[in-house]
């Protein structure tokens, strides 16, 4: 598959903007991790792709690593106030979806590769590990960027996507990490 089909690809599933890049160009900053520790979003220990229960940062850059190109994939949305919980859920979860069904179809074509998501699984209403069960999608479960520790706004940089979108706007990012 050429780099233009894979984008047409990425572009068809509903993303704004698509970036081909090496694995070794994606920025990584451990010193993100206390954030997903304070447990903003509320998923820390509740989620098999959060912290503590998806791995090490170092675990997690090493994973990424066994890949040697990543697909950069945003959304753009227009949500006058990131606070409303119901709007930004919405696009999170299209992104996801979008990011699944890359992933689903580029399998098919014989890539297979790695989910990084823009938010923690959300496969199942309820994450599994809640009820000290196994996960019940772990062949599709994936993690968001900031459990990686990638540093997204560099990221963006390093790339040309731009982080900030402007007023009312959101972005979303995610990748499918691949040889």
């Amino acid at each position: 598959m050429t780099n233009c089909e894979l984008i047409e690809y990425a572009l068809s599933e509903g993303f704004e903007n698509v970036r081909l890049i090496a694995a070794d160009d994606i920025p990584f900053d451990f010193s993100f991790r206390p954030y997903c520790e304070a447990n903003i979003c509320g998923n820390y220990g509740t989620n098999y792709s959060c912290p503590p229960d998806c791995g090490e940062p170092e675990a997690m850059k090493n994973a990424v690593m066994k890949y040697g190109r990543a697909l950069v994939m945003q959304t753009v949305w227009d949500i006058p106030d990131w606070r409303d919980e119901k709007a930004v859920k919405e696009a999170k979860a299209f992104h996801n979806n979008a990011a699944l069904r890359l992933a689903d179809r580029l399998k098919n074509e014989g890539m297979p590769g790695l989910v990084i998501g823009c938010s923690g699984c959300s496969l199942c209403e309820s994450c599994a590990i809640r009820e000290g069960q196994p996960c019940r999608y772990p062949e599709r479960r994936f993690s968001c960027m900031s459990a990686y520790c990638i540093h997204v706004s560099r990221l963006c940089e390093s790339c040309g996507l731009e982080y900030n979108c402007g007023e009312g706007k959101i972005a979303f990012f995610g990748m499918y990490l691949f040889d």
